[in-house]
């Protein structure tokens, strides 16, 4: 097989737990469709696959060298790995960092690991002490039905994508790649900033530590070490330090000032030698709630997002290059966003580290669509227990990322609320908790949208796509007495449990259905009816953002969206992220100090 000249997305893939040793196995692979799903029968285990695929880009995506959209129930990657010779005698981790959705890896023809769901990571081991003259060869299998409740976001189960809903993305799609690591060795940390006692608390699982052991953790900034801390390895599963922060070195992380701290950890051995090591970053700032609104770093923060999809022409879920990555977070910025809602899919780890870099405000969704199984009203949502996995592998992924502000696992679960507990009402419920107790420095919801399943969780929304500003507006004002916009079924039969008076916002409206260039017959559609021109679109997006900035209760909103996706052709940029619109107009609306904002004064001084 032929090496490809160059390398597609070369870039380290896990920005905060860096290790100096790594080999990028993105590239050219053999590859077989298999659509009878037969393929381990029929021998694919053992011999040359008969087609070729560019990783990491999925088999239905134009940058594969394939682009096929058609189903794919199961497809069979194969590839050769040459340890390097400086990596002998250590452990050889081997990363997939997304396959969608049902994966088994072989290495050398013996099963090293399976993983079920489409957009987290899972680690295999290539060989307990790598030999550099041996080649590996590694083979994957990864299965992605057509039908059966599963967690597909966006993804189309018709053959051409419709309405909300997006062509299909199977097997690899993200990143594989492999390092080197001694047999007791760190794993990845989690870091969690308290502004209260400007410190950091440091917590890094040592798997197999042994006694003698320490971990060491030092904080640094452009000036140099600001603190350090040692803890033993070999009592604990993880060791935790804890690292205050000198006064003058404190330095908190805001939209403003986007401030990353350094952070290198080292595991010393009974000799107090180096034996791992890893370099990582993070961000001092806080995230709490205050009658109706959401403080940051203590003070009231409006929250103007945007619904970014991460789709791309030519990559589908996979971005082409890091800096398109980049480069949303800043049209989004360039729009008058200080933030967005990661829709329907858990984004590549790369975004959020350019997000934490920018001071971009990030809300972590799960894509959760596909448990809708068109059951009885009432019992059509069929959430899995995989569901909960899936997320709470996603929680662990991001954890440590300043730029995540709060978590959302469900979007849109309608079903019918009734007498009885449902499958949607146990792992909402999970879901919620499981986050909590995951994560109990940010704020959950449980579901955007509807449908709301727990009692007073710390946010509650609505999605609201009225195209006319007065209208949405009568629509909105209930807020001011308790009892806000609240989605409902089209007969009035509640999908939610009361609001509770916490923290509300309106967490999809717009939609503005605007392509100026559409050509005669393309499938294309947006909420409402279409503007007959420029400056009505920008009225009518005015009008929508006034309504809510004007609303004293109101702590934030997503603007759908921030580019068009296929044949949903309502967002601020076209799909190849080329203007369609004076964006200084959209800035311009949303610039004013929101009312939640002129109504705040210092919480907690």
């Amino acid at each position: 097989m032929p090496d490809n000249p160059v390398v597609p997305r070369p870039e380290y893939p896990r920005p905060q737990f860096v290790r100096a040793a790594w080999q990028c196995l993105n590239g050219t692979w053999q590859f077989e469709r298999d659509p009878g799903d037969s393929g381990l029968e029929r021998g694919l285990l053992d011999r040359d696959l008969t087609g070729e695929i560019v990783v990491p880009f999925c088999p239905e995506a134009p940058l594969s060298g394939i682009g096929d959209p058609d189903f794919h129930p199961a497809v069979w990657y194969r590839r050769t790995v040459q340890v390097p010779d400086e990596w002998a005698g250590q452990r050889v981790l081997l990363h997939f960092q997304a396959v969608d959705h049902d994966a088994t890896v072989w290495v050398d023809g013996v099963e090293a690991g399976r993983h079920r769901g489409g957009f987290t990571p899972f680690t295999c081991d290539l060989a307990a002490a790598a030999d550099p003259a041996h080649t590996y060869t590694v083979v994957v299998r990864a299965r992605d039905p057509r039908t059966g409740p599963q967690a597909r976001g966006k993804q189309a189960t018709t053959y051409e994508g419709r309405g909300a809903r997006y062509g299909r993305t199977t097997g690899i799609w993200q990143t594989v790649w492999c390092e080197p690591v001694p047999s007791t060795h760190l794993r990845r940390p989690r870091i969690t900033p308290n502004v209260a006692a400007s410190a950091f608390r440091v917590t890094v699982p040592v798997p197999g530590g042994r006694a003698g052991h320490e971990v060491r953790v030092t904080v640094s900034d452009q000036a140099g070490e600001v603190a350090r801390a040692r803890s033993r390895a070999g009592l604990d599963l993880s060791a935790e330090l804890w690292l205050p922060l000198p006064d003058d070195r404190v330095r908190l992380w805001s939209p403003e000032d986007p401030h990353l701290y350094d952070l290198r950890i080292d595991l010393l051995d009974g000799d107090g030698a180096v034996s791992d090591t890893a370099t990582s970053y993070a961000g001092l700032r806080s995230v709490t709630l205050d009658g109706h609104a959401v403080l940051l770093n203590g003070e009231v923060r409006f929250q103007r997002l945007v619904l970014d999809q991460g789709y791309y022409p030519d990559g589908l879920m996979t971005a082409p290059t890091d800096e398109a990555l980049r480069r949303d977070i800043e049209l989004a910025v360039a729009a008058g966003f200080n933030g967005a809602r990661l829709h329907q899919k858990v984004f590549e780890e790369r975004y959020l580290y350019h997000a934490d870099r920018a001071g971009f405000l990030v809300w972590g969704e799960f894509g959760d669509w596909g448990a809708n199984t068109g059951g009885p009203p009432g019992d059509n949502q069929q959430p899995t227990a995989s569901f909960v996995t899936q997320w709470l592998e996603a929680v662990e992924r991001d954890y440590s990322h300043p730029s995540i502000v709060g978590w959302c696992p469900l979007n849109e679960t309608w079903q019918r609320l009734h007498d009885r507990i449902t499958v949607l009402d146990d792992v909402t419920r999970g879901m919620y908790l499981a986050t909590k107790a995951a994560d109990p420095t940010r704020p959950v919801l449980d579901a955007s949208g509807y449908a709301h399943r727990v009692a007073g969780a710390d946010i509650y929304d609505s999605h609201c796509y009225e195209q006319d500003p007065e209208v949405f507006g009568r629509l909105m004002a209930g807020l001011a007495e308790g009892k806000p916009f609240v989605n409902a079924d089209r007969d009035g039969t509640a999908w939610s449990v009361p609001y509770a008076g916490q923290p509300y916002f309106c967490s999809e409206f717009g939609g503005i259905w605007w392509n100026p260039g559409a050509r005669p017959g393309e499938s294309s559609w947006g909420y409402g009816e279409r503007p007959t021109s420029e400056d009505e679109m920008q009225e009518r997006f005015a009008g929508l953002v006034a309504v809510l900035l004007d609303d004293p209760r109101m702590f934030g909103y997503c603007y759908t969206q921030l580019t068009d996706v296929f044949q949903e052709q309502n967002g601020v940029y076209r799909f190849d992220r080329t203007s369609k619109l004076d964006v200084s107009r959209i800035r311009a609306a949303q610039q004013r100090p929101a009312a939640i904002e002129r109504a705040a004064t210092p919480s907690g001084s």
